[in-house]
């Protein structure tokens, strides 16, 4: 729209999209299902989260699948990732990438009736730019075929730009929704900004140094930003030095999101007189909780939980939902608010 505003109807020459602000991963994590939205790529170009959305409607004979990067308003098409239905029990998905496309394949015994949901992207600065193309094209606006290219491109000027959000505004979201992209997104670009490694990795051995230096010696370990990896270490004790210590100076509690304390069926415990702001973590037979506490008198502490059954886990690696894990969640977040209660009682 803005660039139509420009009055710009076209390009002659190439249409380039760059994500080299961010050094490129092909996921977050390299031991999760290869379906799951929350472990896109990671790059300086990042749409819907590096999701793209997965539609399926019964047909005559079959499925009606579609793919799309849809938007609160728009649902453009996509055109660099496909899907097929084929008759199998298993895996779930399959995933290749040929000539520059991303190809999905679904067990078709598995869809059952209508559905949707977001796959991820491997592919982003290819997705952006084909997006792009489509939203450009409903506005007038005829550009060729977009080119992923490695070096920033140079220019005379910039017609359009976008700027983000404020970074708190960013962080509020991220920890209110679990974002991963967005977790390492602001990690590596913080890394970048100190003059660090920024690439998966050494970026999250970056931030483990930093938080080494800030508390005066951890053993914490980080692979990631977003703790998605299976090999961050972080004992909770760190944890809570770190929520305590450097918490309050950054405004930490103020991006958390009010945790609600749980009774014995699992519902929200009525005029409940303990005010908790949290970050939840959650995975298979994993269940973490880490923030802050202010008690019915008006005492403030700070706490860590990490409860998980590592054989468990282990042993479902592949599902997205492994059998059990919701009973052994639920769980877990009653023992932490058992755990809340008993702590705003005896200290409070």
């Amino acid at each position: 729209a803005a660039l139509a505003q420009q009055g710009v109807t076209g390009v002659r020459g190439r249409f380039l999209v760059w994500g080299g602000a961010l050094p490129y991963a092909e996921a977050i994590a390299a031991d999760q299902p290869v379906h799951v939205g929350y472990n896109p790529a990671i790059s300086g170009l990042i749409l819907n989260y590096n999701r793209v959305h997965f539609e399926w409607k019964r047909a005559k004979g079959g499925y009606a699948l579609a793919m799309d990067a849809r938007s609160e308003r728009h649902v453009p098409k996509v055109y660099t990732a496909d899907v097929a239905a084929v008759a199998r029990q298993a895996p779930l998905f399959e995933y290749r990438q040929a000539g520059g496309r991303e190809h999905w394949t679904v067990a078709a015994s598995a869809l059952g009736k209508d559905g949707s949901r977001w796959l991820p992207v491997r592919l982003p600065e290819a997705y952006a730019g084909d997006v792009f193309q489509t939203l450009a094209r409903a506005r007038g606006i005829d550009l060729p075929a977009p080119e992923p290219v490695r070096a920033l491109p140079a220019g005379a000027r910039v017609l359009v730009g976008q700027p983000s959000e404020a970074l708190p505004k960013i962080l509020r979201s991220m920890m209110k929704y679990s974002t991963n992209i967005t977790a390492e997104a602001v990690g590596m670009t913080a890394s970048a900004a100190r003059g660090a490694n920024a690439a998966r990795g050494a970026s999250g051995a970056a931030m483990s140094d930093w938080l080494s230096g800030r508390l005066g010696g951890t053993r914490a370990r980080f692979v990631d930003h977003s703790g998605l990896g299976g090999d961050d270490r972080i004992a909770a004790i760190e944890m809570v030095r770190a929520v305590t210590l450097l918490g309050p100076k950054v405004g930490l509690r103020g991006l958390m999101k009010p945790f609600n304390l749980r009774d014995e069926a699992g519902g929200k415990v009525k005029g409940a007189q303990i005010r908790v702001d949290a970050k939840t973590g959650t995975l298979n037979f994993v269940s973490t909780l880490t923030g802050y506490i202010t008690a019915p008198d008006g005492t403030e502490l700070t706490f860590a939980i990490f409860t998980g059954d590592l054989a468990r886990r282990a042993q479902s690696r592949e599902a997205e939902q492994a059998e059990g894990s919701r009973g052994w969640v639920g769980r877990s977040k009653l023992l932490q608010s058992q755990l809340i209660t008993r702590w705003a009682t005896l200290y409070g």
